[in-house]
């Protein structure tokens, strides 16, 4: 849906960012996910203004928007305060991490217990290697952010064990054409890195597949300002 509406598969492809689900009241039902409300939320993030602008305004030029048999239509937009960034921050999963994908010799189903070492240093290589990618550090900034731990919240993993409900589930993926398998987690969680290492998951997804809607992340007891989104004029002008 979002590549639809951006209408630029280069732009799309190049830009970083993370979505949520669409979110709504639904129940389960023999036929999939049934959508009982009028109205549905759907949260993007992304560091690039000029990509979200491009998505806001291919929404609302759009009459409506086909997903499955779901009929949407763009109502309106809004944009969140974003927090002060610090060493330690506590985070929410809005929709699953991903702590790794694709890497030879380990099967993408595998199950990580997220209180192992494993777990943080798999997420710290994937959050390194992607700001790396992005051009936006320098070699010298990558090396100083040596300090990162992922601390999931253990009183709510051994209530999620009592309750025997899960927090980790296997996901299918359409990649390259192709449809692919990854394990996802959803929990609570602390993570200790430098502040420029929490802004970027923040607004960038935190772990792999973040562009396919993995990896977004909230913050809990933080009640941000929200506002009408305006699209830059540079970008409302264009045809």
């Amino acid at each position: 849906m979002l590549k639809i509406v951006c209408a630029n598969n280069d732009v799309f492809d190049k830009a970083s960012f993370t979505f949520s689900g669409l979110k709504g009241q639904t129940k389960v039902g023999r036929e999939g996910l049934h959508y009982f409300s009028k109205k549905a939320t759907i949260v993007l993030t992304s560091p690039n203004k000029g990509f979200i602008d491009k998505i806001v305004k291919g929404l609302f030029q759009e009459s409506h928007i086909l997903l499955g048999n779901l009929m949407l239509q763009a109502d309106y937009v809004e944009e969140e305060e974003v927090p002060e960034f610090k060493e330690s921050m506590k985070f929410l999963c809005i929709s699953p991490i991903v702590p790794f994908h694709m890497i030879e010799g380990l099967n993408n189903k595998m199950f990580v217990n997220p209180l192992s070492d494993d777990f943080s240093d798999m997420l710290y290589d994937s959050t390194m290697f992607r700001m790396e990618k992005s051009g936006k550090y320098t070699p010298e900034q990558i090396s100083s952010f040596f300090r990162f731990q992922v601390i999931p919240d253990q009183e709510y993993l051994a209530r999620i064990n009592r309750m025997d409900k899960k927090f980790a589930r296997i996901y299918s993926v359409i990649k390259n054409g192709e449809i692919q398998e990854a394990r996802g987690y959803t929990l609570p969680f602390e993570v200790m890195a430098a502040p420029e290492v929490q802004e970027f998951i923040y607004h960038n997804g935190f772990g792999e597949l973040t562009t396919h809607g993995f990896g977004m992340l909230d913050i809990p007891n933080f009640n941000p300002k929200k506002s009408p989104y305006e699209i830059s004029k540079d970008t409302a002008t264009q045809e």
